[in-house]
């Protein structure tokens, strides 16, 4: 090994296992020991030992169990992540018991807590407090001066209270004044807001202060965590087990202290990484390959002053290639061979150095020199990280993985592009070309040249259509599609036409769900645009067909809203209510399922604790799948039966229709008037007309003449058909002079007559209301009705609450009111007691047909059909 290379070799060796393995220590499941670390050389590990960050072995292992056990707390644990660092801000600045009187309470108001949390006060007032208070987790007490203004909020966290009232003195909340001050000293530094008392030193802002807004609470909470779960060498403790690949085993730690998904949890840490307080790195191997991925705490680190080694993020808005060994040049070559190909800069090594000082990789394979002819194309700058990229200076795409590997078939030097036409058809290294490259061009020439798309052989399978290069004319595509631009030129025509399709598709469904139609392409790009970042960027996309269509443009709901995609609403880009209420639910049950599994099994230990719940919640969550399936079901059926009633309703109406169409063929029944449906207009007026007055003349003879005489009835019956009759005349009359005869002949004479028809049964029915209420009036006058009335105004009188003042005016109005009813509906009974009477004497006695006895003689008179004469002419 170099003396250059040396010091870098023993700073990674000491970085790699600088781990705090202390005896008797607790960590997280899974992590693995490994030995303490050292100071690197020149330093000291006794500086900045006023550092809040400094934190000994006992007091960071003290402060941990008291944030894990106020975050456990079942009043905390289902809250978000706003309330539970309102929570924790309000425990550290809790004062401490003194003596045998308790005070445990914290003076603050709204804004400072806001600024400790980076948020508004009226973010504190409406979305922090109200929930802590509703759970019971802190009691809130406003305090006022003498003239009743407010001047602050006393807070008790009732975690800490119960702590001190019934855990004990070793109960993980019960810490000392000391320990407090440290935990308050401790956040002041990661996230406090910083101030400048009066005649004190100034506090300066934490390293969180300047992060605001959406997510803030988040990050703080989980930068005290990681901070709390860090020992002096700054590495934090990773969980062990299986993790997945997408989140890595930072954010999988980070989801467990939070209590997140992994998802959310590699978000935080992204933000903290780019804030620099996380710094990310794969742990290096004997082999110079990136190993398993570890992550550290700047700060912590600073504070033992420890000695960082450059950190390679793993991951970030864009792709992300680590720097090739620096004795590499093109393949692991020696250093003679990289100052012949005249590779410079970063792409080989940095300066041409003797092969002995240069140092091979333990486990790179030797392999052969590349030909001195070949003209490098790798830029001087930072390489894709890929073998054989050929970016060129306008940024284009990499070129095909062969570039690097293309040379002149006759061995002489030629510039080996990703346009190169020799490159497309030269033979790879130690081929022998049959037949000159150019010759094939010229014969290929004819038929690629000029045409839009040529016919490709890829992989031995069928012929394949390439597809267009540019992006569909329309404009709405082309803004949806400009994310993927590069993936387009790599799907063949049928593949291009799906994924328009589909486009096309996911479109009309956003301008059903956006309240401006116009804003689906920008919104379709977004999503592709995430779903890039999600997957590491295009050059990571094996596949672009089905990503496309199956991952990129299909929306991700998170709940049942058609408006949700990935827990955010498409039309106002918030985070969905419908997710939030799901997620607050689930935890509701996770809270209640701890409460249930604490209460039927005390003492259970941390594990089988967690494994208890854990089983617990997926019976849940198998109940409510199930629950889902069974519904689902349901509603299918009703869904089913309805479409059945629907189909039945609709063959139904298809019947009626037809049989109206049938009477409305059949002519009129009494003016044979063609297609009136067995009755026209005028015809049926006439009818209803004629039982009218009809129904006239009997109403007046229920008063004005003797029911039993036939004659007197029918004498009244015909007055009243002649006055209706003459009443009917003197209307039609006013109508003909009213219109014009121009108007009736251009109507037509069917016209005429319905309207004639019309008129007389409105005239038919106006008389038969008038007849009825001079009947109710005149049967209202007789013996029975007046009796009845009279009958009616004593019992009214007799009720005990008019007893005592009959001749009150309350007493004679209900009386009078009860003679008015009884005499009316007696009125009405009489009338319809004597219709009934005229109408049985009306009606035609029903003719008896006579016995058979009789009729058969008649019948066998009759002359047969053989015994009738013929008629001759």
């Amino acid at each position: 090994m170099s003396t250059v290379a040396a010091p870098a070799a023993v700073l990674d060796h000491l970085l790699r296992d600088d781990v705090d393995n202390s005896v008797g220590e607790s960590w997280l499941p899974g992590q693995r020991t490994a030995l303490r670390s050292v100071p690197a050389a020149g330093q000291s590990d006794d500086g900045g030992l006023d550092d809040p960050l400094r934190l000994g072995r006992a007091m960071r292992l003290r402060l941990r169990d008291a944030v894990q056990a106020l975050l456990a707390d079942p009043s905390i644990a289902g809250l978000k992540d706003a309330p539970k660092l309102a929570a924790v801000v309000l425990y550290a600045k809790s004062r401490a018991p003194k003596g045998e009187e308790d005070d445990l309470q914290t003076s603050i108001w709204g804004a400072e807590l806001g600024r400790w949390m980076g948020m508004k006060e009226s973010t504190v007032h409406h979305k922090v407090l109200p929930v802590l208070r509703g759970s019971d987790a802190v009691h809130t007490q406003v305090v006022r001066d003498g003239k009743g203004h407010p001047t602050g909020l006393d807070c008790l966290v009732m975690p800490l209270w119960r702590a001190h009232h019934g855990g004990g003195v070793g109960h993980p909340l019960a810490l000392t004044k000391a320990e407090l001050a440290t935990l308050l000293h401790l956040c002041e530094a990661l996230f406090g807001h910083g101030w400048t008392p009066k005649d004190k030193e100034p506090t300066p802002p934490g390293l969180l202060a300047s992060r605001t807004g959406k997510g803030a609470a988040t990050d703080r909470l989980g930068l005290l965590l990681m901070v709390l779960n860090t020992r002096a060498s700054g590495w934090l403790q990773l969980v062990g087990g299986s993790v997945k690949k997408r989140e890595g085993r930072g954010a999988a730690t980070l989801a467990r202290l939070l209590g997140c998904s992994p998802s959310g949890a590699r978000k935080v840490l992204a933000r903290l990484t780019e804030a620099g307080v996380v710094a990310r790195q794969r742990k290096a191997t004997s082999t110079r390959m990136n190993g398993r991925g570890r992550v550290m705490l700047l700060p912590v680190a600073r504070a033992y002053g420890r000695t960082l080694a450059p950190v390679e993020a793993v991951s970030g808005p864009g792709t992300v290639f680590s720097v090739r060994p620096d004795g590499a040049c093109g393949d692991h070559a020696p250093a003679a061979a990289a100052g012949a190909l005249g590779t410079s800069g970063i792409g080989g090594a940095e300066e041409a150095r003797d092969a002995a000082v240069q140092e091979r990789p333990d486990g790179a394979e030797l392999h052969a020199d590349h030909a001195s002819v070949v003209i490098p194309v790798v830029p001087p700058q930072l390489s894709g990280g890929f073998s054989g990229e050929g970016r060129g200076g306008d940024g284009r795409r990499p070129g095909r993985a062969c570039v690097r590997e293309d040379q002149a078939a006759d061995g002489e030097s030629a510039v080996a592009g990703s346009g190169s036409p020799v490159a497309e058809v030269g033979p790879l290294r130690g081929e022998k070309p049959k037949e000159s490259p150019v010759d094939g061009q010229e014969q290929a020439g004819g038929v690629a040249a000029g045409a839009g798309a040529r016919l490709t052989v890829v992989g031995g399978r069928k012929t394949q259509q390439q597809g267009r290069s540019e992006l569909p004319a329309d404009l709405d595509l082309r803004v949806a599609l400009a994310p993927v631009s590069w993936l387009w030129p790599n799907l063949n025509r049928w593949q291009q036409d799906n994924v328009v399709k589909a486009a096309k598709a996911e479109l009309a469904q956003l301008r059903q769900v956006l309240e401006w139609a116009g804003q689906a392409p920008s919104v379709l790009a977004s999503r592709l645009t995430s779903r890039l970042e999600e997957t590491g960027g295009e050059a990571l996309i094996a596949r672009p067909y089905g990503w496309i269509t199956r991952r990129g443009l299909v929306r991700r709901p998170s709940c049942s809203d058609v408006r949700c995609d990935d827990g955010a609403r498409l039309d106002t880009g918030a985070d969905c209510d419908n997710c939030a209420n799901i997620l607050h639910s689930r935890r509701a049950w996770r809270v209640r399922i701890a409460a249930e599994v604490d209460q039927e099994l005390p003492g259970l230990e941390t594990d089988p604790r967690y494994r208890e719940i854990e089983a617990r919640m997926r019976h849940h969550a198998e109940a409510e799948a199930a629950d889902l399936v069974a519904r689902q079901a349901k509603a299918r059926e009703g869904e089913a039966r309805q479409a059945a009633f629907r189909a039945e309703a609709e063959a139904q109406a298809a019947v009626e229709r037809e049989r109206a169409a049938a009477r409305q063929a059949v002519a009129c029944e009494d003016c044979g008037r063609e297609r009136s449906a067995g009755l026209c207009e005028a015809c049926g007026h006439r009818r209803q007309t004629r039982a009218l007055i009809a129904e006239a003349g009997l109403l007046a003879a229920t008063w004005s003449a003797d029911l039993t005489d036939p004659i007197g009835v029918a004498a009244v019956a015909a007055g009243v058909r002649t006055a209706i009759e003459t009443d009917t005349a003197a209307g039609w009359k006013q109508f003909l002079q009213l219109t014009s005869p121009a108007d009736l002949e251009a109507a037509g004479p069917d016209a005429t007559r319905d309207t004639a028809a019309h008129n007389a049964f409105v005239i038919a029915e106006s008389a038969v209301v008038e007849y009825r209420d001079q009947a109710l009036v005149m049967l209202g006058r007789s013996e029975e009705a007046q009796a009845e009335a009279r009958k009616a105004y004593a019992t009214e009188l007799a009720k005990p609450w008019f007893r005592a003042l009959p001749d009150s005016d309350d007493a004679q109005r209900a009386a009078t009111e009860a003679a008015a009813k009884a005499q009316t509906r007696t009125a009405e009974h009489l009338l319809a007691v004597r219709l009934e009477q005229l109408r049985t004497q009306t009606r035609p006695a029903p003719v008896k047909s006579a016995p058979w006895a009789q009729r058969l003689p008649e019948f066998a008179a009759h002359p047969l059909h053989e015994q009738i004469p013929e008629v001759t002419a």
